[in-house]
Order: C-alpha cells, then sequence, then structure tokens
C-alpha cells in the first residue's frame, strides 16, 4: 500500500525538497502541504494521512500543539507523527514525544534515513534515534516535571502489565528492536512483538514511542546520567 504523507514546514523550499524526495518512492506520495500546526491537523482531517512530517517550530499553531490535536482525536488514531527538527538535544522534542508524536529526526538527516523514517512510523515503530534513546531522553523526561519524573497514575497502570510484558517495556525503553529484544530474552521475535501489542493495548500507547515515554514517567526505567 502507498504511505499517504503530510509535510508540515512554514519553509516553502524546504517542503518542495522533502515532496520531491517522498514523491520519488514508489511505495509513498504526498498528500498535501502545510505551513502551520492548525493547516496541518487540517489537511491531516480531510486528506487521510498516514504520516505527518512535522516541523516542530512553526508560527501560529506550532508542531507541538499540532501533536497533541491530532493525538486527541480519535478519528486520526493511526495518523503518526514524525517531528523534524533541528536539534535533537531538545526538550521541546521530548513534549512532542509525550504529547504522542512516533519520534523524530533532525533536519540534517540524510535522504534515506528521512524515507526510512516515514516507513518506520507507517509500520506503528518507534522512531528513536540512538543518541534520544541511550539518555538524552530519559534525562528531560526525568527533569520535565521536577522531582524524578515519575507520574504515579502511570506507576499505578504498570500493575496490569504480565511479568514478562515488564521486561519487554524495559527492552523496548531501552531503543532495542524486537530481534534485539528476542535475541536478549530468548524467545521469537513473535512473541516479542505479542508482548509489545498486548503491552501497548494495557498501557493505552499508540506506539512504541509512547511505550518509551511511559517507562521512564512510570518509574519502571530510571534515567542516566552519564
Amino acid at each position: 500500500m502507498t504511505i499517504r504523507v503530510l509535510l508540515a514546514d512554514d519553509q516553502a523550499l524546504l517542503r518542495s525538497a522533502f515532496r520531491v524526495l517522498v514523491d520519488s518512492e514508489p511505495d509513498m506520495e504526498v498528500i498535501g502541504e502545510a505551513s502551520d500546526g492548525a493547516e496541518a491537523v487540517r489537511l491531516a482531517r480531510e486528506q487521510g494521512a498516514d504520516v505527518v512530517l512535522m516541523d516542530i517550530r512553526m508560527p501560529g499553531t506550532d508542531g507541538l500543539a499540532a501533536t497533541r490535536m491530532i493525538s486527541a482525536d480519535p478519528s486520526l488514531a493511526e495518523v503518526r507523527v514524525v517531528i523534524l527538527t533541528t536539534f535533537e538535544v531538545d526538550d521541546y522534542v521530548v513534549q512532542a514525544l509525550r504529547a504522542g508524536a512516533s519520534g523524530f529526526l533532525g533536519k540534517g538527516s540524510e535522504p534515506e534515513e528521512l524515507l526510512n523514517a516515514i516507513r518506520v512510523a507507517a509500520g506503528g515503530e518507534a522512531l528513536l534515534s540512538p543518541v534520544a534513546t541511550k539518555g538524552l531522553i530519559a534525562r528531560f523526561l526525568a527533569q520535565g516535571d521536577g522531582d524524578d519524573g515519575r507520574d504515579p497514575a502511570r506507576s499505578e497502570r504498570l500493575g496490569a502489565l504480565t511479568g514478562r510484558e515488564r521486561e519487554v517495556l524495559i527492552q523496548v525503553a531501552g531503543g532495542h528492536s524486537n530481534d534485539e529484544i528476542a535475541e536478549r530474552l530468548e524467545v521469537s521475535p513473535l512473541t516479542v512483538k505479542t508482548h509489545v501489542n498486548r503491552a501497548m493495548a494495557k498501557l493505552g500507547a499508540r506506539d512504541r514511542a509512547q511505550l518509551v515515554v511511559i517507562a521512564y514517567e512510570s518509574g519502571l526505567v530510571r534515567p542516566r546520567t552519564d
């Protein structure tokens, strides 16, 4: 199936470059362009986008607010948002993940990285760079709400998980793929996928990126400080 991509960036030149790149792929197409967040939300509804490439800083309704709107709309439950940012080490990035983004990508990324990001997000996977998953997101989450960043409500929700689902969630929070988790836990990738899907359902997570956020905010995984 063709992946329907919506471009949201206030710079027309960047949108044009992204359009040429995306439209050159046989398995994806650009179905609209937005210059601000409000327009992005409207077009996502009207055009049936699968993935929104969302600039985080735009005039008017920014990418963060737009991501929240998309995540809160049941009719857009299948839409995945990939945040485009100049700086990966950015508190806005973590806020976007909390708001429901599936991940983020630096604007300086190679074309193949961008295309892969679209495919990964469309497949429901988390797009989290090694830099993020190996500590930066963890530190931001820990600092975000004061104290140690723990959310008691989310901690309680972990009680619905089985022991194995908790183990898998810890591995997901470490940025490991299903294949890597399967090797670490000595089970099949299909078994890992089943545990991930069940954890997402029990915790109300849209995708793996949300599982990472929940793992840190609940206190299941402790932030790294090195």
